[in-house]
């Protein structure tokens, strides 16, 4: 069971992505600037910044409602496990994208979001629990059409997605490896 004080802190980050977005539409649209753009100097702030900055209000939307659910599951640990695994996700995703990516901005918190998603999917593989194996049927069962965002789209990050869900993968193993599993 989920605190309401773990909640919180993923409404609360949620609440974020909102402001950022409503400043971001308020200036034009120039705080996409701040996106992760690999390769390059200025890239590297993208990589903490990018997932609070959204490229339209759909763009937002389409994000906040899977970070907030999965953020839940994760979150039902407590929330210094959520803080230090999206930590992972933000920091190895973003790396890898700026290693790997193509070359323009990217924003949104969809890296983020196919992070958790495989998160909850590996604690299931690591930690067998019925509690684990629930959540990860209901993330499957929820969101199992994010594997279609694997494959290259235009206009779409799909290397986010892909380095995302690389990242999460890692931080359940990191996580639970300290655990003894």
């Amino acid at each position: 069971m989920i605190a309401a004080k773990d909640f919180k802190a993923v409404l609360w980050l949620a609440g974020v992505m909102c402001v950022v977005q409503v400043l971001n539409f308020m200036s034009g649209y120039s705080l996409t600037s701040f996106g992760l753009q690999p390769r390059t100097l200025h890239g590297l702030l993208g990589i903490v910044a990018a997932p609070f900055v959204h490229g339209s209000f759909l763009h937002l939307i389409g994000n906040l409602v899977p970070f907030v659910v999965l953020g839940a599951l994760v979150a039902r640990d407590g929330f210094k496990r959520f803080a230090s695994a999206s930590a992972l996700i933000i920091l190895i995703g973003g790396l890898l994208v700026w290693l790997f990516g193509r070359g323009y901005y990217h924003v949104g918190a969809s890296g983020w979001v196919f992070g958790l998603w495989v998160y909850v999917l590996a604690r299931a593989w690591y930690q067998h629990s019925w509690a684990n194996l629930l959540c990860a049927l209901a993330a499957l069962l929820l969101y199992g059409g994010l594997i279609y965002g694997f494959l290259p789209r235009y206009g779409v990050s799909f290397e986010s997605h892909i380095a995302g869900a690389v990242a999460g993968f890692i931080a359940a193993r990191m996580l639970l490896a300290r655990e003894g599993v």
